[in-house]
């Protein structure tokens, strides 16, 4: 496994661990969702000719810092208008805390709020 791969992977194993979250296949790109709603894209496990290895993010304080790696740019289709960025994987990246700390900002904002209690709750507690 690459260390793309492994980022990928702890990523997703980190969105999955929120409470609600579960993942989806549209598109046959892996996104996970809380309430049906996205909170991340995490692309396809392999890159293609159109597609390089990146995830997708819906930001509000961290938005600037995450547009600040090498390559991240606002999300195609519109939604980069709506706060959503995506960062590629690549040797640039931010550490994993901080790919966390993006992941779960992005779930409290698309979350419902009872659930985002229920996240507050399990780290006080």
């Amino acid at each position: 496994m690459s260390e793309w791969q492994e980022t990928r992977e702890r990523l997703r194993a980190f969105a999955l661990g929120l409470p609600g979250a579960h993942e989806d296949f549209p598109w046959g790109e892996s996104v996970v969702k809380v309430n049906k709603k996205v909170f991340v894209f995490l692309g396809l496990e392999e890159p293609t000719e159109k597609w390089r290895p990146q995830f997708s993010v819906k930001l509000g304080g961290s938005h600037g810092h995450a547009l600040s790696v090498p390559g991240a740019a606002p999300t195609s289709h519109g939604l980069g208008r709506s706060g959503w960025v995506t960062v590629p994987f690549t040797d640039d990246m931010p550490d994993g805390e901080v790919l966390d700390d993006w992941v779960e900002e992005s779930y409290r904002i698309v979350a419902p709020k009872r659930l985002v209690a229920e996240l507050d709750a399990s780290r006080a507690g």
